[in-house]
C-alpha cells in the first residue's frame, strides 16, 4: 500500500540529495552523498557519469530504508547543461559528464560564432553561443572519443542531460527528457517547441541521439524492478533542472519576483508574460511545463558565486567554506579590496569564456578578513549585475529577491545584495528549493495540490545609503572592466 510519499532527487554538482515529502510537503527523511569533481586540464571540468548514477541509487536506498519502498512517485531535480553520452547496449557511459562549468568547448563556440551563426541560434534558443550550454560539448565527445560516430550513425549511442541518463537507468531504458532542460541544450527551438534541424547541422550533432521532450510534470515512466530501492513500477512524475524546479518551489506563479540560487554558481531566474529575447546578456528559457502550457523566463547563469568562496579559502589556507564566511564577517568591509571572479571566463551579463578572475586594490591594510570578504561580497555584486540586467530587459523594476542555496544561509551576504540591488530579499525556512519545487510538479501530475506550505521567512531589507550603494557599484564595475579590458589585450 502506498504511504503517500513523494521523493524528490536534487542530483547536484557538489552533492546528491533525496528526500521524501508527505502530503502536506513536509520532508520526513532525507539523505545526501557529496560528488567529486575532476578537472583534468585547464579550463575542463567533469565527473564520472556512472557515479552519479550510483549516488542517487545510495541515497534512495537511504531513505527508502527509513520510509519504505511504496511511494508515491518520484520526481528529479537535476544539475543542468551538463551532457552524459552512453551507448545503449550496454547502458555504459562513453565518456565522462561533461560539466556545465566546462570549457572545452570553446574553440567551436568561438568557430561558430565566427561563421555568423550566433543570432540564429540565439532566436531560436533564446541562448547565446557560449561553452556552458551542451549541443558542443555533445559534439566534442562525438569528434574525440574513438568509434563515436560511426556508433551514433549505427543508432547505438544515446545522448541527454542528467535527468534523461537518471530515467534510463531507473526505469531501464526509457530515453526522455522535459521542456526546461531540454530549453538549456541549444539544440531545441523553444518556439517550436522540438528539436531543430538546422541547429543540429550547425552543431554537427545528429538529434538522432537525443531524448523525447516531454512536459515537467509528465509520467516520464516507472522504476524498473531491481535496478534501485524503489519498488517495481513506482512512477517518475516529474523532471525538471534544478533552477527551474527552485522557482517553483518559491511559488512563483507570475511575473515580479526574481528567484536566485546561491550555490557553485548562481541562477537566477524570472517569470515572462511570454517568450521574449533578451538585450542585456541574459538568456531566454522555458521555467517549466505542465498540461496548462509553458511557460518562459528570463535567467542569467553566473558561472562562479559559492565557488569564489571555497576558492578563496584555498587561498588563504582555510579549507572550509563556512569558516572563510565567518572571517569575512569580522571586518565592515573590504577595505577596498575587488575579487572579479572569472575562474572559469564570465556568465551573465558579460558571456566572456576567456575571462580570468584578479583580485585588485590591494594595500599594506589589507588582512585576510578583506580578501575573504571580498569573495562573500563577489556573490552579491554579480548577483546585482543580472538583476539589473533583468530590470532592463523587463523596462520595469522587479519587486524582491527569494533566496535559496547553501550561501542563502549566510545573513551577512544577503543583508549585503538587499544593500546592492535596493529591494527586499526574502529567505525561506525550507534550504532543499530544487527539490520542493520537483516534488510540487510530481505532486500536480499526479492531480495534487501545489501549493508551497508556508514556514518562517527572513526577510532583509535594503539599508545602505545611495551614495555608499553607487560607490560600492562604480568599484565594482570597474574591476570587471579591467578583467574585460585585459581579456580584450591579451
Amino acid at each position: 500500500m502506498s504511504n503517500g510519499l513523494i521523493l524528490a532527487i536534487d542530483q547536484g554538482t557538489t552533492n546528491t540529495k533525496a528526500l521524501a515529502f508527505d502530503a502536506e510537503g513536509q520532508v520526513v527523511a532525507s539523505a545526501a552523498v557529496s560528488m567529486a569533481v575532476s578537472y583534468p586540464q585547464p579550463g575542463w571540468a567533469e565527473q564520472s557519469a556512472t557515479a552519479i548514477w550510483q549516488a542517487v541509487r545510495t541515497v534512495i536506498a537511504d531513505v527508502v530504508a527509513r520510509v519504505g519502498p511504496d511511494l508515491d512517485a518520484l520526481a528529479i531535480s537535476n544539475q543542468r547543461e551538463t551532457i552524459v553520452v552512453w551507448d545503449s547496449r550496454t547502458g555504459e557511459p562513453i565518456a565522462p559528464a561533461i560539466l556545465w562549468q566546462c570549457r572545452r568547448s570553446a574553440p567551436a563556440c568561438a568557430a561558430i560564432r565566427a561563421a555568423g551563426h550566433g543570432e540564429l541560434i540565439e532566436s531560436r534558443t533564446g541562448l547565446g553561443i557560449d561553452p556552458l550550454f551542451p549541443a558542443a560539448k555533445l559534439a566534442w565527445v562525438l569528434d574525440n572519443v574513438s568509434g563515436a560516430r560511426d556508433a551514433a550513425a549505427a543508432g547505438h549511442l544515446r545522448a541527454g542531460t542528467i535527468d534523461a541518463w537518471l530515467l534510463w537507468n531507473l526505469t531501464g531504458g526509457e530515453h526522455a527528457t522535459d521542456h526546461s532542460n531540454a530549453s538549456r541544450t541549444q539544440l531545441f527551438n523553444t518556439e517550436a517547441l522540438a528539436w531543430d534541424a538546422e541547429l543540429a547541422r550547425i552543431f554537427d550533432v545528429p538529434l538522432s541521439l537525443m531524448p523525447r521532450v516531454r512536459p515537467s510534470d509528465s509520467a516520464f515512466g516507472a522504476a524498473a524492478a531491481g535496478v534501485s530501492a524503489l519498488a517495481a513500477g513506482t512512477p517518475i512524475h516529474a523532471m525538471i533542472g534544478d533552477s527551474h524546479a527552485a522557482l517553483f518551489g518559491h511559488g512563483v506563479r507570475e511575473p515580479g519576483t526574481v528567484k536566485a540560487t546561491y550555490g557553485t554558481g548562481t541562477s537566477l531566474m524570472t517569470l515572462t508574460s511570454g517568450r521574449i529575447m533578451s538585450r542585456s546578456g541574459l538568456s531566454s528559457t522555458i521555467a517549466w511545463s505542465t498540461s496548462a502550457g509553458v511557460a518562459y523566463a528570463l535567467e542569467g547563469n553566473i558561472s562562479v558565486s559559492g565557488q569564489a568562496v571555497a576558492f578563496m579559502g584555498s587561498l588563504l589556507g582555510i579549507p572550509d567554506p563556512a569558516a572563510v564566511a565567518a572571517l569575512a564577517a569580522t571586518v565592515p568591509d573590504s577595505n577596498g579590496v575587488t575579487f572579479v571572479p572569472a575562474l572559469v571566463g564570465l556568465g551573465a551579463p558579460y558571456w566572456d569564456p576567456d575571462a580570468r578572475g584578479s583580485i585588485s586594490g590591494l594595500a599594506l591594510g589589507t588582512t585576510p578578513a578583506h580578501l575573504a570578504r571580498a569573495a562573500v561580497e563577489a556573490i552579491a555584486f554579480q548577483v546585482a549585475d543580472v538583476f539589473s540586467a533583468m530590470e532592463a530587459d523587463l523596462g520595469q523594476p522587479l519587486g524582491r529577491l527569494s533566496a535559496d542555496g547553501g550561501a542563502a544561509r549566510n545573513d551577512m551576504l544577503l543583508q549585503f545584495q538587499a544593500d546592492l540591488i535596493d529591494r527586499p530579499v526574502l529567505r525561506g525556512e525550507l534550504p532543499e528549493v530544487s527539490a520542493a519545487g520537483a516534488a510540487l510538479l510530481a505532486a500536480s501530475g499526479l492531480g495534487r495540490n501545489t501549493t508551497r506550505p508556508k514556514g518562517r521567512e527572513d526577510q532583509f531589507i535594503p539599508q545602505m545609503s545611495q551614495a555608499a550603494r553607487q560607490a560600492a557599484l562604480s568599484g565594482w564595475l570597474a574591476g570587471v572592466g579591467r578583467v574585460l579590458q585585459r581579456d580584450q589585450i591579451t
